[in-house]
């Protein structure tokens, strides 16, 4: 089932950011453009190179106005645990939430059947706490933040552009398209 265009749904959850713990709800994603990017635990091994990659590039989400909450079904110890003795996850300034009780995992629809721990997800949502884009792929596939960025460059702009789409591959500064009855067989 697609969450695209439904509302997230109510949570509160423990999280560790910048050297503290802090509470988090689906309220603090409303108001301003939120990444939430699942992965499956802490201490592993495709996900600390994720999470770094998002840690190197947050501030570039930062200038978009985007908030990134990274969320796993450890607890907001562990991520700080993880966050003292790894060089690659020490670095993140995002916040880091723990959903221990699988609630967030769930409502997102990316828990993995039996096992305690979320597919890699990861969720964009607009300023009303609508989800605008959603891609989970298998174990093994890590994600690209600069990917990422793209397509929340192209999110924002349709979402200040109505009547406007962004074509494959658009880039920022780059043509889009005005659909229409004229453009219908012309593309």
């Amino acid at each position: 089932m697609s969450l695209i265009n439904t509302t997230v749904k109510p949570f509160t959850a423990q999280a560790y950011k910048a050297g503290k713990f802090v509470s988090v709800s689906d309220a603090d994603l409303k108001g301003k453009w939120s990444v939430v990017f699942f992965y499956p635990a802490d201490f592993t091994f495709v996900c600390p190179t994720e999470l770094e990659d998002l840690a190197d590039n947050y501030a570039e989400f930062q200038k978009l106005g985007v908030e990134i909450y990274s969320v796993s079904t450890d607890t907001h110890f562990s991520h700080k645990a993880w966050a003292d003795t790894s060089p690659a996850i020490g670095k993140i300034q995002y916040t880091m939430v723990g959903d221990p009780s699988g609630v967030i995992t769930n409502n997102f629809g990316v828990m993995r059947e039996g096992q305690g721990l979320a597919d890699r997800g990861t969720f964009l949502i607009d300023p009303e706490g609508v989800i605008q884009f959603m891609e989970i792929t298998a174990e093994g596939i890590g994600r690209n933040a600069a990917e990422l960025l793209r397509k929340v460059k192209a999110a924002q702009y349709v979402a200040a552009h109505p009547g406007e789409v962004c074509p494959a591959k658009w880039e920022e500064g780059e043509k889009t398209l005005a659909p229409s009855l004229e453009l219908v067989g012309k593309i």
